[in-house]
């Protein structure tokens, strides 16, 4: 299903914390802080660019490279280096870089290991130089910053896998409507092919009963037209005799009801409906009709809910060539109560339309109201009936 459509990314946003940043900002920051290590490094050098301590502030500054994949190698070289040089870019670098990652811990151990080793090695370094702000400031600084960059990482992932869980809902919503909107059109074929098959072989039973009186021909032939519609019944009604639910689910759109009596039920409850049918139901395929009714049933309630004492206008057209329904009303009066639109009434209406091949459009009409309009072609060959008179 749709949802399958949804697990990569998830795992994309599962995986978010160990996502790495951009390569030009990498190269960046790598440069930025090797030039400020390097520079420090040449000052306390007394300007030799080939005093060791200079090789040692660029190794720390590369090996921020490795924070990634070689964590403990970027935490002993820039640890070193602060407690060596008392130079503080790379590492402060590094404890970001763990705090961001939930390695707190190893953040506070690494500037703890760097303040204590300064002091023993080279106590007139920058790391204790007397400072209005003290030398455990930048490290703390480090430490929130990317405490905070953590959490914020963590809330950015909380809500992406949320909106990602919320879609994947409603398309499955969707998808589960469309499966109840085909079982109840299998359902109703299945009442109406029953009952017309019913006939059939009520008729050819009939027919068979008289047999002796017709040719032997005409006989065999309506011994078989009797066991042919006697097996398709029962074939039919296995296959979809199990969409039947009279237990449990929504209601039953009933049978053939007729129009009228759908704007009759309507009206009672209060809506005010302006109807105008042409042409004759009689003769169209049962889908066909059931179709037409839905559209109309289905507007009805939209209209009474959304936008109550709003009127009504129904304008139905039956074939051939092409059946068109349209169904509008106006901007109604606020409801009372919030109404809770699911919307999948429409994605109902809009899988029968699409199953026989015809057209729907809804949506809000100028004047602040609602449309729905909707053109089914009429199959000609659909209902066959002998002309009066034919043998």
């Amino acid at each position: 299903m749709r949802g399958r459509s949804g697990t990569p990314t998830l795992v994309r946003v599962l995986s978010a914390d160990v996502r790495r940043w951009p390569w030009w900002a990498e190269a960046l920051l790598i440069a930025l802080v090797g030039e400020l290590s390097v520079q420090t490094a040449v000052i306390g050098a007394d300007g030799n660019p080939f005093d060791p301590r200079v090789a040692v502030a660029a190794v720390a500054s590369l090996s921020l490279l490795l924070r990634y994949r070689l964590p403990a190698v970027t935490a002993v070289v820039t640890t070193a280096a602060a407690a060596w040089l008392g130079d503080p870019m790379p590492l402060l670098v590094a404890v970001f870089h763990f705090a961001s990652r939930g390695r707190i811990a190893a953040g506070v151990l690494c500037a703890a290991a760097a303040l204590a080793g300064n002091h023993f090695l080279q106590s007139g370094e920058l790391l204790w130089s007397v400072r209005s702000y003290g030398p455990v400031l930048p490290f703390g600084l480090a430490l929130v910053l990317g405490m905070w960059a953590s959490s914020r990482r963590r809330l950015v992932a909380s809500l992406t896998t949320q909106v990602e869980q919320l879609r994947v809902e409603r398309e499955l919503r969707a998808e589960q409507a469309r499966l109840n909107e085909r079982a109840r059109i299998a359902a109703e074929m299945h009442d109406v092919l029953a009952h017309r098959l019913s006939l059939i072989a009520l008729y050819t039973g009939a027919l068979r009963r008289r047999a002796h009186e017709l040719p032997e021909p005409v006989a065999e032939r309506i011994a078989q037209l009797r066991t042919t519609s006697t097996e398709a019944l029962g074939d039919l009604r296995d296959v979809l005799g199990a969409l039947r639910d009279h237990e449990g689910g929504g209601p039953r759109t009933p049978g053939l009801q007729k129009l009228t009596e759908l704007l009759d039920e309507a009206r009672a409850t209060g809506q005010r409906i302006e109807a105008d049918v042409r042409g004759s139901a009689d003769g169209l395929p049962a889908s066909h009709q059931l179709a037409v009714h839905r559209l109309v049933q289905e507007s009805l309630t939209n209209a009474r809910k959304h936008a109550p004492g709003a009127p009504v206008r129904v304008s139905v057209q039956y074939g051939p060539p092409v059946s068109a329904v349209e169904v509008g009303n106006g901007p109604g009066t606020a409801a009372r109560e919030p109404v809770v639109a699911s919307g999948y009434g429409l994605i109902g209406l809009a899988e029968r339309v699409a199953a026989l091949n015809g057209s729907l459009h809804y949506g809000p009409s100028g004047s602040g109201g609602w449309s729905v309009s909707a053109e089914l072609p009429v199959e000609q060959t659909a209902d066959i009936r002998p002309a009066r008179g034919a043998e």
